[in-house]
């Protein structure tokens, strides 16, 4: 008895919602109605309905790379304002070329069917009776959008910083460099960075790239680190990045100057005896002539016994010293791969799978190794 109430009630509800069926309406806009090629630009697609409309989903998904422009999705909401039901969808495009360049989509409104409800309210749900939705395919009015031609395929706003360690270095010990791009744009235009400098090992991590959507387009920072390795000193050369600003409308450049690495080969350096910049006169005296004899011998002496007792440092034992200096697992991975690969191939998997995430059990291991 209860059942049929309840099925008695709902056919009334579809009964009346049949007579006060909902209504809908779109549109559309943008941020700007002149724009750069690679520039962010804001699109909003707003579906305002008559009541809650709580039949009707929206079958809406403009995001992807197209030949003239890509759309990425911001944010996509659903409110109700006074009783009525909102959808609004924010996107950013980037525009590919110069030109009028209008966006139009495609939009499917789904309206649950009678039958489906019925279905639904008896229990059961039979597909090969009945249609879930009744589809309704529209088109929004396209947008158009002028877009001006640019000198660099980089555009937007951004600040280059550099990370670098000291400059004076021993043989072997790694020089370690980063480059870091901040800003706002269109950073999939930004590419890997490749030095080449003679008899110099160079190792270069894959740019790292963390941004997140704005309504002004794509906010974050790039960045790429280097390790460079050499027995002799170096100049890591200048770097220019040009980009576009949007602001001013002018080419502008992200420069690093280069620097010059001091690679000391020689441990143990030579001191000076005495300085030859005297200024008061010295007389000479036989006797002055002795004390400087016996000074000389002295030190020639202290030297012999220093360098008997004090041999040379290896190659095995400069790289050994590196390994302890180490601050971090991803320049103890630059210093394994510029070592020797293959011998600790296995070390350098689990660090960049980052099965270990220790630098301390990582050093251990190493010298487990050794």
């Amino acid at each position: 008895m209860n059942k049929n109430f309840v099925s008695i009630v709902l056919l009334l509800a579809l009964n009346l919602l049949d007579l006060n069926a909902s209504t809908y309406k779109w549109s559309a806009s943008t941020d700007k109605k002149i724009a750069y090629v690679n520039e962010a630009v804001l699109l909003t697609c707003i579906c305002e309905f008559s009541d809650e409309s709580e039949l009707y989903t929206i079958d809406f998904n403009p995001v992807e790379e197209y030949d003239e422009f890509s759309i990425r999705l911001l944010k996509e909401s659903q409110v109700l304002k006074n009783s009525k039901r909102v959808n609004t969808y924010e996107y950013i495009a980037y525009v590919k070329r110069a030109g009028l360049i209008a966006f139009d989509f495609d939009v499917v409104m789904k309206k649950t069917t009678q039958e489906s409800i019925n279905s639904t309210t008896n229990g059961h749900y039979d597909d090969s009776k009945s249609e879930s939705f009744i589809s309704s395919p529209i088109k929004l009015l396209p947008l158009s959008i002028d877009i001006k031609k640019t000198p660099s395929k980089l555009v937007g706003e951004f600040t280059l910083a550099v990370k670098q360690d000291s400059t004076e270095l021993v043989a072997f010990e790694p020089y370690s460099l980063e480059i870091q791009i901040e800003g706002i744009g269109n950073f999939s235009s930004i590419e890997s960075i490749d030095f080449n400098i003679e008899g110099v090992k160079i190792f270069a991590q894959v740019p790292i790239l963390k941004t997140k959507f704005s309504k002004a387009g794509e906010k974050g920072v790039w960045s790429q680190k280097f390790a460079f390795v050499s027995e002799k000193s170096f100049v890591v050369p200048e770097l220019v990045i040009e980009y576009f600003d949007v602001k001013t409308a002018t080419l502008k450049m992200l420069i690093y100057e280069g620097v010059s690495v001091k690679v000391d080969g020689d441990v143990y350096k030579q001191e000076e005896i005495f300085d030859t910049k005297e200024k008061e006169e010295l007389f000479f005296k036989q006797e002055y002539f002795y004390y400087l004899l016996i000074f000389l011998l002295g030190y020639l002496m202290a030297k012999i016994k220093l360098n008997i007792f004090n041999r040379q440092r290896t190659e095995e034992e400069l790289f050994l010293k590196c390994i302890k200096k180490t601050s971090s697992l991803e320049e103890l991975c630059f210093l394994l791969v510029s070592k020797d690969m293959k011998k600790y191939e296995e070390l350098i998997l689990k660090i960049e799978s980052k099965e270990l995430t220790s630098l301390n059990k990582a050093k251990q291991m190493m010298f487990d190794i050794h």
